[in-house]
């Protein structure tokens, strides 16, 4: 019985032992950042084809530049593929830290993985990655971004108030499996939901490029001519959708209520023009955020797995007063 007793004991310490171990390493899981007056950084952009990526990249260059770091800078001309390949070119070239605006959240894993294993901490900028497959904390060091969910329930919530008898909406949504289309798409219709009175006659993406946003607003309007609200997951989708409902001989922001995320100038111009009710601002100037908490890290304080932008919210009330301030 002693014998079973000392044998039950030393099982059960060698698996405590062996969790412990797994423990400690999944703490240890995300790189570690050595403090230098310089740094050679990676940023693995998306895409570069509308306001708010350029915004975005502009931010990070101009601090990267101020603080004097080297910036390995990549446009992946919106193809994962490449971005993913941009990544690997990045490790190879031996960077410090690798910030990422991932264009989809599963096929970006193999390249937050790569970075890990390479022993060169990642930083997800504005897009997240699917967190059933990479953890922040483990995989790579943290969020930066809005909060998508909440961008989309703000604008339901705007809706709500100011829809004066509209009910019937057109929902434009981002690129397919990209995390600010995916929680857009669900704060709003979560919202609209439990508000009640309202219908989604039709959702589909416009890949949160303008001209394709204005095919597809062109296509939906005509097979629900009964439609009135217009509400586009980004600026760029809105813009293209006003064309089409121009084109059909109707007046955005009378005949049909367009709504939109992202905040750009030219959006918030046209909220000024009344032809958007309203935006959400999805702030794009990431740059003093980003290498400010590379910072942190480096000098080992505990970082955050998100950290969140704050947004502005336009609307007639304060359009014309903050359209000189809007990127």
């Amino acid at each position: 019985m002693a014998t079973f007793s000392r044998r039950r004991f030393m099982l059960a310490a060698t698996a405590l032992g062996a969790l412990a171990v797994a423990g400690a390493t999944a703490m240890a899981d995300v790189p570690k950042l050595k403090q230098k007056d310089k740094y050679k950084v990676g940023f693995a952009q998306t895409e570069s084809n509308n306001p708010w990526r350029i915004a975005q990249t502009n931010s990070m260059k101009e601090t990267a530049e101020k603080l004097g770091y080297q910036l390995v800078y990549t446009d992946a001309a919106g193809s994962a593929a490449k971005q993913v390949a941009d990544v690997n070119s990045m490790i190879a070239q031996g960077v410090d830290l690798i910030f990422l605006a991932p264009r989809e959240e599963k096929p970006l894993i193999p390249a937050v993985m790569a970075a890990k294993k390479a022993g060169i901490p990642v930083i997800l900028l504005d897009r997240s990655v699917d967190p059933k497959l990479a953890k922040a904390g483990e995989d790579y060091l943290t969020f930066i971004g809005s909060d998508f969910i909440k961008e989309g329930q703000r604008v339901a919530e705007w809706l709500v108030k100011n829809a004066n008898g509209k009910t019937k909406i057109i929902e434009l949504e981002g690129t397919t499996g990209a995390s600010p289309a995916n929680d857009r798409k669900k704060g709003f219709d979560e919202a609209i939901k439990a508000a009640g009175g309202f219908e989604i006659v039709a959702s589909q993406s416009g890949d949160f490029a303008r001209d394709k946003g204005r095919q597809v607003a062109e296509a939906l309007l005509q097979a629900h001519p009964d439609a009135d609200i217009v509400y586009a997951h980004n600026d760029e989708m809105a813009i293209g959708a006003i064309s089409a409902i121009e084109a059909a001989g109707k007046v955005p922001g009378k005949d049909i209520l367009v709504l939109s995320i992202d905040g750009g100038k030219e959006a918030v111009g046209l909220v000024v023009d009344g032809k958007i009710g309203a935006v959400v601002e999805c702030n794009p100037r990431f740059g003093p955020k980003a290498f400010e908490t590379m910072a942190r890290y480096a000098k080992g304080e505990k970082i955050e797995p998100k950290l969140i932008n704050d947004d502005k919210f336009y609307d007639s009330s304060n359009a014309k007063a903050e359209l000189a301030g809007a990127y």
